[in-house]
C-alpha cells in the first residue's frame, strides 16, 4: 500500500467506481475529481457525488465547459443520433469526446500539483476501449511524462483496468467487495439510465455481456 494520496478522476460509471476502491485498498488517502463538460447526462456527477459519499473520500466538480463546445458528438451534442458501432471508413464512434482524457488528466495534474498529489488514477483500458484512442497504454504513458516535463513533477498515472476487458472489470469489483454497488450505483449508459441502464446501447452491451460472462465463470468454477 502506498503511504500517500491518490487522486481519481471520477465519472461515476462502472470503471472509474472501481477505480476509486482499487485507490482506497492501494493508497492511504484518496480524493475523487469529477467534470462538468456539458456532457448529455450531468446525472451521473450527482451519482458519482453519492458514490464517493459511501466511500467516504473527498469529492469535487469541476466545470470544463469548454470540452463539449470544441467538437461534435452524440455526447454533447443532443441533436446527433448515436453510433450503436463504428461506422464503416471511420476508426472511432461518433460518442468519442476529443481530447477528453488528454483535458481531463492534465487538469487533475493541475489540481493535484497543487495540493501535493503525485499520483492519479484513471479508468481507461485498452482491451475494450471501443475506439477511442485517448485511451490506449501508449497515450497514457507519453502523457505522464509530458505532465512530468510540463510541470517539472513526478507524477504516476495509474491504470489498474487498461489490461483487463469488462468481464475482469466486473471480477476486480467482486474482489473489492463492491459488486453490487457498482451494478446498482453507478452510470455507465449513454442514454443515461443508471444501474443496468438502456441495455442496447454501446456502453450497456458492453457492461452487460462482460457481467455475462463473469457470472458464467464463476458458474463454471463451482
Amino acid at each position: 500500500m502506498y503511504n500517500e494520496t491518490a487522486l481519481v478522476v471520477f465519472s461515476g460509471g462502472q470503471d472509474s467506481t472501481t477505480c476509486l476502491f482499487w485507490a482506497k485498498r492501494e493508497f492511504k488517502d484518496v480524493r475523487a475529481l469529477s467534470f462538468l463538460y456539458g456532457q448529455k447526462h450531468a446525472k451521473e456527477v450527482e451519482l458519482a457525488q453519492n458514490i464517493a459519499r459511501q466511500a467516504g473520500v473527498t469529492f469535487e466538480t469541476m466545470e470544463l465547459p469548454l470540452i463539449g463546445t470544441l467538437g461534435h458528438n452524440a455526447l454533447t451534442d443532443t441533436s446527433m443520433p448515436m453510433d450503436e458501432q463504428i461506422p464503416d471508413g471511420q476508426t472511432c464512434p461518433n460518442t468519442f469526446v476529443p481530447g477528453r482524457n488528454l483535458f481531463f488528466l492534465s487538469v487533475a495534474a493541475v489540481y493535484a500539483r497543487e495540493r501535493g498529489i503525485r499520483h492519479l488514477v484513471t479508468g481507461v483500458s485498452q482491451t475494450d476501449y471501443s475506439g477511442y484512442p485517448d485511451c490506449r497504454d501508449s497515450f497514457v504513458k507519453s502523457l505522464n511524462v509530458t505532465l512530468n516535463l510540463a510541470m517539472d513533477a513526478q507524477f504516476v498515472l495509474h491504470t489498474p483496468l487498461m489490461w483487463l476487458d469488462k468481464a475482469g472489470t466486473w471480477a476486480l469489483a467482486d474482489e473489492l467487495g463492491v459488486m453490487d454497488l457498482v451494478r446498482r450505483d453507478t452510470l455507465t449508459c449513454y442514454n443515461g439510465i443508471p444501474g443496468d441502464g438502456c441495455g442496447h446501447c454501446p456502453a450497456c452491451k458492453l457492461r452487460r455481456e462482460g457481467l455475462e460472462q463473469y457470472l458464467a465463470s464463476i458458474h463454471h468454477s463451482y
